[in-house]
């Protein structure tokens, strides 16, 4: 990539967020059906709801997982904060596949060093293996 290349950045599917919201109302809904005066089942499904809920807003207020530029990459840092990621901290890009259950799961891995940043499909609403492809086109050293 060279210094008149525009920024790429990926995010969470736009749908995911609002899968997320509807999974924590049907929670709470089950666990409203269910709880039969059993105030533990409620409390269960509230929280469960509540942790699910806290997963949308994530994705509502910091979206943008992982992004490049000539400066480097910048990833997501904590519940929505961000972190820059200078092209000379970068050691390795790669992408890591298991089979699980029948299926290939994979995940995109960035080596900063001290750092480990890991990003599946649906924090990029990519393939992690195109996302690599064009992080390590971007590279101004070509990494593994």
């Amino acid at each position: 990539m060279n210094e008149t290349s525009p920024a790429q950045q990926w995010r969470v599917p736009s749908s995911l967020p609002a899968a997320k919201l509807a999974g924590a109302v049907l929670l709470v809904a089950l666990g409203l059906l269910f709880a039969d005066g059993d105030p533990v089942r409620l409390v269960v499904a509230v929280l469960a709801a509540a942790a699910l809920a806290g997963w949308a807003v994530r994705d509502l207020v910091a979206p943008v997982r992982l992004a490049v530029d000539p400066a480097g990459l910048t990833v997501i840092h904590g519940f929505a904060g961000r972190r820059l990621l200078p092209w000379s901290t970068v050691e390795e890009i790669t992408v890591d596949r298991r089979p699980r259950l029948g299926l290939t799961s994979e995940t995109l891995e960035i080596d900063a060093g001290d750092s480990l940043h890991l990003f599946g499909r649906y924090d990029l609403g990519a393939s992690p293996e195109e996302v690599a492809a064009a992080l390590r086109a971007a590279h101004p050293d070509t990494v593994g």
